[in-house]
C-alpha cells in the first residue's frame, strides 16, 4: 500500500478555490474546510484502505445528514475487482434486513439520480447504478433520491461518491457545491485504495508464482525418485492440490476393455473401468469423503456423465462451479461427493490421443480459476501421463524380460541335462575307445608274431632248395600276404601311437631334393608296370628342411602309392616341390598330382578317415594309407589337402594332394 499523503500535499481552501470555478459564500467556507481536513486526516492516518473508505463514507454521510453514503471504486486496467465502503444511518441500518434483496440486475429510476458534477453525462448513469448495486448491502432498503459525483484522478474516473435519501428529496445547490469540494480528496483516497489493491494483487501473484515454482520443484524431485508409481501419484496429487489450495483432490485412472483402443471418434465413449488410485483431503471435514477406501473404488466410465463430458472434451479442463445444472443433466458417481463439494475441476490425463484418466480438484465454494493455475494443472497432468506411460512400458518390458529369462532358464536346464547325458555318453565312448585301442594293440601283437614266424619259415624253406616251381610260387604268395598283413598291423599300431601319444617330432636336417629322388627311384619299376611315369619338379638349388625323416618318408611313400593305385594307364604322376617365404611364414609345399577318376566333395570330406575309401573304387587295401598320412602330417605340424579338377572334354580329373610342412630353423629346433 502506498504511503499516506503528507500534510503539505493536502488540499486547502486556496486549492479548492483554484480548482473549482464555483465560488463559495463566506458562510460556506468553514464547513468545506472542516470536511476536507477530516478527510485528509483519515487518508493520512488510516491503516488499511478498506478502513479508510469506511471512515470517509461515515464522515461524508454525517456531514450531509443523509440516510446512506456509498463509496465505490471504478474497475480499471489494474484491478478488475471493485472495492466498496458504505455507511448507513442507525435507524436505516436496522431496517435493511433480509426481507428485501437488491440484485445486480435491479436498476434505479434515472429520475431519482442527480449528479453534482458539470462533467456528468448520460453514460455515467449506468456506472452510478452499478456502484449502488455493488454497495447495496449496507445502504437503506429503499432509495428515493441519489446525489452522486464521479471522481477523477490523472484524467480518469476512479470512483463514485453516492449520497442517498430514503425519501423523495430535492438536493440544494450548497450540497452539490460541498460534494464537489470533497471530490478531489476522495479521488486521492480511491487512487490510494487502487494502488494498495494493485500491490496486494502483485504480492498475491508473486506468492502464487512462488507456490507454483515450489510445486514444479517438488514434482521434479518426485519424478526423479525411485518410488512405486502409486506412491508417486499420491505425492504429486497432494502437492498439486495443496499448492492450488483445493479442498480435495482425486486421481482416477482408466483401464480399457480393449487394450488397442487408441484413436476414438468424436463423442465415442469406450468400455473402460475408472479406478481411484490417489486421494487427498484438505481442511474440509466431510465424513463421506474420509470414509472412502480408494482401493475399493471403481466404476464404469459409461455410468458417470461427469467423466464422460471430460472424456469427450479431452485436452480441455472441465470446470463446474454450479451443481444445479450438473445434478439435473448428468449422472455423477458418489465418489465425487458432489453435495459437499459442488465445485469441480476435471483435467484429463492425455498422451498421444489416449485418455489415461483424470486429475480432479474439488472445493466447497465457487472459484475463478486463473490461467496460470490451469497451466500448472495441465503441466502436472502431462508429467503424470508420461510417468504412467513409462511405468506401463517398463512393466511390459520387465514382464517380457522375465518371460524370456524363464525360457532361457528352462533352455539352460535342458541343455545342462543334455550336456550331462552327452558327457556320460562321451565317457562311455572313451572307455569303449580305450578298450578298442587296447584290443587292437593286443590283437596286433598276437597277429604279428605268428605272421612273422610264417614269413621266417617260408624263407627257411626257400633256402633249403627243396621246393619245386609250383611250391615256390605258393610260398611267394604266402610271404607277400604275410608282409602285407604285417604292414597293416604296423599301420594300425602307428595310428594308435599317434592318437594316444602326443610326442614332439624328432627333427633332423634333411636334404629334401636328395631324399625325394631316392624315394621316387623305388617307385619307378612299380609305376612302369602300369605304364605310368613319374615327373619331378624340384628346386634348382638344394633345399634343406628340418623334419622327422621316418615320418616324411612314410608320407611320401603313401602318396606315391595312392597315385600308382588310382592313376590311369599311360599317364604321368607329377611331384612338385616349392619353397615359400612370406613375412614370418617359412614353409615347404609338396604337390603330388595324377590323372584318374574325380573325387567328389562328399568323398573329399572323409577321404582321410580310417577305413573310408572313395565310392566306385575297389583296390586291394584296408583304407588306412591316407588316414596314416594325415596323422603323420599333423605330427609334423603340417597340413594336407586334396583337390579334384575336371579335365575338359574328358571323363577324368586331375587329383592333387598338397602337403605343407613348416620350415623349422636350427633355433626352433634347439
Amino acid at each position: 500500500m502506498n504511503k499516506p499523503l503528507s500534510p503539505s500535499k493536502r488540499l486547502d481552501e486556496v486549492d479548492l478555490h483554484k480548482q473549482y470555478s464555483v465560488k463559495l459564500m463566506p458562510h460556506q467556507e468553514e464547513p468545506v474546510y472542516q470536511l476536507v481536513n477530516k478527510i485528509n486526516k483519515i487518508i493520512a492516518n488510516s491503516s488499511t484502505p478498506t478502513r479508510m473508505l469506511q471512515d470517509i463514507a461515515k464522515v461524508i454521510g454525517v456531514a450531509f445528514q443523509v440516510d446512506g453514503c456509498s463509496l465505490v471504486t471504478v474497475s480499471g486496467e489494474v484491478s478488475s475487482e471493485a472495492i466498496t465502503a458504505s455507511w448507513c444511518a442507525q435507524e436505516n441500518l436496522e431496517l435493511s434486513g433480509a426481507d428485501e434483496v437488491f440484485s445486480m440486475e435491479q436498476h434505479l429510476d434515472v429520475a431519482v439520480i442527480e449528479c453534482a458534477s458539470e462533467r456528468f453525462t448520460i453514460e455515467d448513469i449506468p456506472t452510478i447504478q452499478k456502484c449502488l448495486a455493488i454497495g447495496r448491502q449496507s445502504l437503506p432498503p429503499t432509495i428515493k433520491a441519489v446525489l452522486a459525483i464521479p471522481t477523477r484522478f490523472s484524467g480518469k474516473n476512479n470512483g463514485v461518491i453516492s449520497l442517498i435519501k430514503s425519501q423523495p428529496y430535492i438536493w440544494g445547490e450548497s450540497e452539490k457545491q460541498l460534494l464537489k469540494a470533497v471530490e478531489s480528496c476522495c479521488a486521492i483516497a480511491f487512487s490510494q485504495v487502487a494502488q494498495a489493491q494493485q500491490i496486494a494483487d502483485q504480492n498475491q501473484y508473486l506468492r502464487t508464482c512462488v507456490q507454483h515454482q515450489s510445486l514444479i520443484k517438488r514434482l521434479t524431485i518426485i519424478s526423479r525418485t525411485n518410488l512405486e508409481i502409486n506412491q508417486m501419484l499420491r505425492l504429486a496429487l497432494a502437492s498439486t492440490a495443496e499448492a492450488l489450495e483445493a479442498d480435495r483432490g482425486l486421481l482416477i485412472l482408466l483401464k480399457y476393455t480393449d487394450p488397442l483402443f487408441r484413436n476414438r471418434r468424436q463423442q465415442q465413449i469406450p468400455q473402460a473401468k475408472a479406478s481411484v488410485v490417489a486421494q487427498w483431503n484438505g481442511t474440509t471435514e466431510t465424513p463421506l469423503i474420509n470414509q472412502l477406501d480408494i482401493s475399493q473404488i471403481s466404476f464404469s466410465l459409461k455410468d458417470c456423465g461427469l467423466c464422460q463430458r471430460a472424456f469427450v472434451n479431452s485436452g480441455n479442463p472441465l470446470i463446474i462451479n454450479d451443481d444445479t445444472d450438473l445434478k439435473d443433466t448428468l449422472t455423477v458417481n458418489p465418489v465425487f461427493a458432489i453435495e459437499a463439494l459442488p465445485v469441480v475441476l476435471l483435467m484429463p490425463l492425455e498422451i498421444q490421443g489416449k485418455i489415461l484418466g483424470f486429475l480432479v480438484l474439488q472445493q466447497a465454494v465457487a472459484r475463478d480459476w486463473q490461467a496460470t493455475e490451469l497451466n500448472i494443472v495441465q503441466m502436472v497432468c502431462a508429467q503424470l501421463s508420461n510417468a504412467i506411460i513409462q511405468t506401463q512400458t517398463l512393466r511390459q518390458v520387465q514382464t517380457l524380460v522375465d518371460e524370456r529369462t524363464a525360457q532361457l532358464q528352462r533352455s539352460l536346464e535342458v541343455q545342462a541335462r543334455l550336456y550331462e547325458v552327452k558327457r556320460q555318453q562321451t565317457e562311455q565312448l572313451q572307455k569303449l575307445n580305450d578298450l578298442k585301442d587296447e584290443f587292437l594293440s593286443n590283437i596286433s601283437d598276437r597277429l604279428r608274431h605268428p605272421l612273422t614266424r610264417i614269413s621266417v619259415a617260408i624263407r627257411n624253406l626257400r633256402q633249403m632248395g627243396q621246393l619245386n616251381e609250383r611250391q615256390t610260387k605258393y610260398a611267394h604268395m604266402i610271404e607277400q600276404d604275410c608282409t602285407d598283413e604285417i604292414h597293416l598291423i604296423n599301420d594300425l599300431l602307428k595310428l594308435q601311437e599317434l592318437a594316444t601319444h602326443n610326442e614332439r617330432p624328432q627333427l633332423e636336417t634333411t636334404n629334401l631334393n636328395a631324399r625325394i629322388r631316392d624315394l621316387s627311384a623305388t617307385f619307378d619299376a612299380k609305376l612302369a608296370d602300369k605304364g605310368i611315369s613319374l615327373s619331378l619338379d624340384l628346386p634348382d638349388s638344394p633345399l634343406t628342411v628340418q623334419t622327422e625323416r621316418e615320418s616324411f618318408d612314410r608320407i611320401l611313400q603313401e602318396l606315391l602309392t595312392n597315385a600308382s593305385k588310382y592313376s590311369e594307364h599311360d599317364t604321368v604322376v607329377h611331384l612338385q616341390v616349392t619353397h615359400q617365404v612370406n613375412q614370418e611364414l617359412d614353409q615347404v609345399m609338396i604337390k603330388v598330382s595324377n590323372i584318374g577318376r574325380g573325387i567328389s566333395e562328399e568323398e573329399a570330406s572323409y577321404i582321410f578317415d580310417r577305413f573310408r575309401r572313395g565310392k566306385g573304387r575297389w583296390t586291394p587295401g584296408a583304407g588306412l594309407g591316407l588316414a596314416l598320412v594325415k596323422s603323420l602330417v599333423q605330427h609334423l605340424n603340417g597340413t594336407i589337402a586334396v583337390e579334384s579338377t575336371p579335365i575338359e572334354d574328358s571323363s577324368f580329373s586331375t587329383i592333387c594332394f598338397t602337403l605343407t610342412l613348416p620350415q623349422f630353423s636350427d633355433k626352433n629346433d634347439s
